[in-house]
């Protein structure tokens, strides 16, 4: 996305006297200071959430999504303003060390994401929810994940996990066949596969599904169709949880949320299950 957007840096304008600015007041500001390629068309900004933060009192976060169309498609791309006295910034930056506010900060999960279809392991009334965005093949997700899913299923009543795909389709294209195996697998009761794809040996640049496939049955033992993986439900699925993605901002894998609230460090569970 870093080709459509300029990002700002400490840049503030002045918005209006209220706290909040309103909506057209949030695209304009958009319009002029963060959308810098002229091929992207700015539709519109949802404020998907407002937040504090202890260390920056009397500043208002907003969460929001900027509803874009690039080269006649529509993209939403999360982007985060700090809000205070009629002026707003994308960036809050202590100048000790550097550091910038906009990193801490990610979205609530709305009840709506614990649904039945992205349950993997544990029971749905456990004592803590765990939701978890994640490509197989993500070196990061290899190391991280499998142990999520291992502490879910040993401890079903303190942990249930929901697992949405986040195929990372420029560095691993093989994701995109994997992830609709992965989503098939799941919704046929054969939840092992899921975990069992975090082990598979393939080139992430493959993209021969006549290839993928067989690969994972030697691998899995799941076995299923083109036909199924092309399935307008399959595609659907996945766009559901790359558009669940969009609305928790999320950029990158593996991101872990823990009763609602963002794992930075991804170790969370581990107090969990003490």
């Amino acid at each position: 996305m870093s080709k459509l957007l300029t990002s700002m840096m400490i840049v503030t304008i002045a918005l209006s006297a209220g706290d909040i600015p309103d909506n057209k007041l949030l695209l304009k500001y958009v319009k002029r200071n963060i959308v810098k390629n002229p091929q992207v068309k700015v539709d519109g900004v949802t404020v998907l959430e407002k937040k504090t933060h202890k260390d920056l009192p009397g500043w208002d976060i907003l969460l929001t999504t900027m509803d874009l169309t690039y080269q006649n498609k529509k993209i939403h791309v999360p982007e985060t303003m700090f809000v205070k006295d009629g002026f707003v910034t994308g960036h809050m930056v202590k100048l000790k060390n550097g550091h910038d506010y906009r990193d801490d900060i990610k979205p609530t999960v709305p009840q709506s994401m614990y649904d039945d279809a992205h349950l993997l392991y544990g029971n749905k009334d456990a004592a803590h929810k765990i939701i978890v965005f994640s490509d197989p093949m993500c070196p990061f997700c290899q190391e991280v994940v499998p142990g999520i899913m291992k502490a879910a299923k040993e401890n079903p009543d303190k942990i249930a996990l929901y697992y949405y795909h986040l195929p990372l389709l420029r560095i691993h294209p093989v994701s995109g066949v994997l992830t609709r195996i992965m989503h098939e697998a799941q919704k046929e009761g054969k939840n092992d596969v899921v975990e069992k794809m975090y082990t598979l040996k393939i080139d992430p640049r493959e993209r021969d599904i006549k290839k993928i496939l067989p690969a994972v049955k030697a691998h899995t033992g799941y076995e299923t169709t083109e036909e199924k993986l092309n399935s307008k439900e399959v595609k659907n699925a996945l766009k559901a949880d790359e558009d669940a993605a969009g609305r928790m901002m999320v950029s990158g894998t593996p991101t872990v949320y823990i009763d609602g609230e963002w794992d930075k460090m991804r170790d969370g569970y581990k107090k969990l299950i003490k």
